[in-house]
């Protein structure tokens, strides 16, 4: 018999399609659903808005962390890296004196602009509903 905990943990990552059990696997990562790709994505607090301030064209690290007071150097740094490595940014590092750094969305980071348009509008409308627009 089988531990109670191991018939649950083999259940978390399905999801039920007329009755049957599947799931994403991406690189031995199991996902639940749809939504739980995209959330391991661009999930979190920084990711979506570096994410943002990448749709119109490339930036360098001071431009960002300049739109994005509020993030560390630390935070922007692993943000960056991991939205690299997901090939959702690419990073070009021009060879001159001091070297030059710069960040833009990929092919696929931009297949997202839809997805961060759709989330930027939602935000608008409850914080126009529920909040007030403040200058600072």
């Amino acid at each position: 018999m089988q531990p109670f905990w191991q018939g649950i943990l083999s259940n978390i990552f399905f999801m039920k399609i007329n009755d049957e059990q599947y799931k994403f696997v991406i690189e031995g990562q199991n996902y639940h659903c749809a939504l739980d790709v995209t959330s391991s994505f661009i999930g979190g607090k920084w990711k979506t808005v570096v994410l943002w301030y990448l749709r119109k064209d490339k930036k360098r690290f001071s431009e960002l962390k300049e739109v994005i007071p509020d993030i560390t150097d630390k935070m922007l740094s692993v943000q960056l890296r991991a939205l690299e490595e997901d090939g959702l940014v690419k990073r070009t590092v021009y060879p001159e004196v001091p070297p030059r750094v710069e960040y833009e969305l990929t092919k696929e980071g931009k297949s997202l602009l839809p997805v961060l348009e759709a989330m930027a509008e939602w935000g608008r409308a409850k914080a126009k509903k529920a909040g007030r627009l403040v200058k600072v």
